[in-house]
């Protein structure tokens, strides 16, 4: 592991480390009310890793629904990470082994660091990317575990925990708001997921909307880089 990267990553990675913690906590005491103790807790942090799905998967496990139902939902809610994957291509492009863990740890909170914060002079890029993907990941975990035992220790009232996504994605998305400076493609999103809402009701709207998204973003691509250019 390259220190430097590592040193470099942490303070970048902090807002993410309070809101991991905070939400894997909420994870692992639903998980435990679910009748999974730490040790489910933990392998599913540590190998599914992929946030509000972890989340509807404890449903999934308690109602015992089937595996290509479980599939089919899994890709509905976390279709976006294709997208966010292509936006990723040349920040990828060299890291070797590393980059099919890449692939894997890219949450939402990963994503947006990794499109909004760029490597201190001096620190190696790949180096930086990975840091950021692993500590992240070993956030998620940590609260997961500590919120598996906590629950496994005390009784404690899990309703409304699962808000805590939700709630972190709103901080997520307010953020990004105030740091970019073409604002373009998040109005298009949200005009596109609203549309998308009103017309086809809030069980069929999510493909539907991410279609809209990445046509329109693909379809004003020049203009979009432009800005960029310009904001540079």
């Amino acid at each position: 592991m390259n220190r430097k990267a590592f040193a470099a990553a942490l303070p970048a990675t902090v807002p993410v480390m309070l809101g991991f913690l905070t939400l894997g906590v909420a994870y692992g005491l639903l998980m435990d009310a679910a009748g999974y103790g730490v040790l489910w807790t933990f392998l599913m942090s540590l190998i599914v890793y992929a946030g509000s799905a972890q989340f509807l998967g404890i449903q999934f496990l308690t109602a015992a629904v089937p595996l290509g139902q479980v599939a089919l939902m899994t890709l509905i809610l976390n279709f976006r990470h294709m997208v966010y994957g292509l936006t990723m291509l040349k920040k990828y492009r060299g890291m070797g082994k590393r980059k099919l863990y890449m692939i894997f740890s890219l949450p939402d909170e990963t994503y947006a660091l990794l499109s909004s914060t760029r490597p201190p002079e001096g620190v190696e890029p790949h180096d930086y990317y990975f840091a950021v993907a692993l500590l992240n990941h070993i956030y998620w975990v940590a609260g997961s575990v500590l919120g598996g035992l906590l629950g496994a220790a005390l009784t404690i009232n899990t309703q409304g925990a699962d808000f805590a996504m939700t709630a972190l994605f709103v901080v997520i998305a307010v953020d990004q708001w105030e740091e970019i400076k073409n604002r373009l493609p998040a109005l298009l999103g949200f005009g596109a997921t609203l549309l998308s809402l009103l017309v086809l009701g809030p069980d069929r709207f999510l493909i539907p909307a991410l279609g809209a998204i990445v046509l329109s973003l693909w379809g004003l691509r020049c203009q979009l880089e432009d800005r960029e250019g310009a904001a540079a």
